[in-house]
C-alpha cells in the first residue's frame, strides 16, 4: 500500500537539530526512504562512519550538499576552492550519492563584473566535471533567487545555469530545480523542459515561499504548504520533463530549528503527502 512517501527525501538541514544517527531513526519510524546530507554535519560524524550508518539503514543518500564558490580571482583562493569540491565530489561518492549539489558563488569584494564570475565557474566545471564523472557523481548547479546574487551565488536562474552545464557532457553537469528559487520566473517551465530534454535534471528541491522574509534573508524557507508557491504544479512540470527521481525538501527556517526535530520532520511529511503527491 503506498504512503505517498515513495520518492520523498528530507534535506538535513531542515531537522539540522537532530544529530545524524536521530535522524536516521526518524526516517526509519516514519518510513521515509531518502535523505539528503550536508557536509558539515557528515564530516564532524564522519564520512566514512556516515555512510556506514545511512547505508546499514537502507536509506538513499539523495544528494550531498554543497560543493561551489567557485567564483574567487585571487589564485590562492581558487586552488582552495578546487581543492575543497574535489574533496566534496570523494565525499558523495563515499557516501553512495550520485549529485553533489553546487551553489557557484557570490562576486569577490569589490567586483561587479557579473559575467566574469560566471565564466570563472564554467572554467572551474571544465576541471571538476571529469573529475566528477570518474567517480560516478553529477555536479548540479543550483540557480539562487536574485537576492542572493551578490554574496552567494552568480547563477540566478535556471536558464543561466544551463547555459553553464551544456558545455559539459550531461554525466558531469546538471542542474537543481528548487522551486524556492525559481516559482517567480515565468520561463522556468520552458527551462525545467530544456533540462529534462538534455538530461540534466539531477535533483527537484522544494521549499515554499513565505513573507515576511526574515532579516539575513537565508533562513525564510517555508514550510510546505504555508507559501504561495503550488508545489503540484512544479512537480507536473519536471514528471512532464521525463524526471522520476527523489524530491527532496530542503528548509532553512529558525523556527522550524527551534521545535523538536522529529515533529518537524513528521509534519513536513505529512505536508509533501497533502501538497505534493495527493
Amino acid at each position: 500500500m503506498s504512503t505517498g512517501l515513495e520518492r520523498f527525501s528530507i534535506n538535513q538541514m531542515t531537522v539540522k537539530q537532530l544529530s545524524l544517527p536521530e535522524l536516521v531513526d526518524s526516517c526509519l519510524e516514519l518510513g521515509v526512504p531518502g535523505v539528503g546530507l550536508w557536509r558539515e554535519p557528515v564530516r564532524a560524524y564522519g564520512v566514512e562512519a556516515a555512510a556506514k550508518l545511512v547505508r546499514g539503514a537502507g536509506l538513499t543518500v539523495t544528494t550531498l550538499c554543497r560543493g561551489g564558490f567557485l567564483t574567487a580571482i585571487d589564485p590562492v583562493e581558487r586552488a582552495e576552492a578546487l581543492g575543497d569540491n574535489h574533496a566534496a565530489i570523494d565525499e558523495a561518492a563515499a557516501l553512495g550519492t550520485d549529485t553533489l549539489v553546487l551553489v557557484s558563488g557570490g562576486l569577490p569584494a569589490g567586483s561587479k563584473d557579473l559575467s566574469g564570475a560566471r565564466e570563472r565557474i564554467a572554467d572551474a566545471l571544465a576541471v571538476l566535471g571529469p573529475y566528477a564523472a570518474e567517480r560516478g557523481v553529477r555536479l548540479a548547479i543550483e540557480p539562487l533567487h536574485p537576492m542572493y546574487a551578490a554574496d552567494r551565488c552568480v547563477v540566478s536562474t535556471l536558464a543561466q545555469a544551463l547555459d553553464l552545464a551544456e558545455r559539459f557532457p550531461a554525466d558531469q553537469v546538471g542542474v537543481t530545480v528548487d522551486t524556492y528559487h525559481i516559482w517567480w520566473d515565468d520561463t522556468a517551465p520552458e527551462q525545467i523542459a530544456r533540462a529534462g530534454a538534455g538530461g540534466r535534471i539531477h535533483t527537484f528541491q522544494l521549499a515554499d515561499w513565505t513573507t515576511p522574509l526574515p532579516e539575513g534573508v537565508l533562513n525564510g524557507r517555508g514550510q510546505i504548504g504555508d507559501g504561495s508557491i503550488d508545489m503540484r504544479e512544479w512537480k507536473r512540470y519536471v514528471e512532464a520533463a521525463g524526471y522520476t527521481g527523489a524530491i527532496e525538501v530542503e528548509l532553512f527556517n529558525d523556527e522550524l530549528w527551534a521545535r523538536d526535530g522529529r515533529e518537524v520532520l513528521a509534519e513536513t511529511a505529512d505536508r509533501f503527502v497533502a501538497h505534493v503527491i495527493q
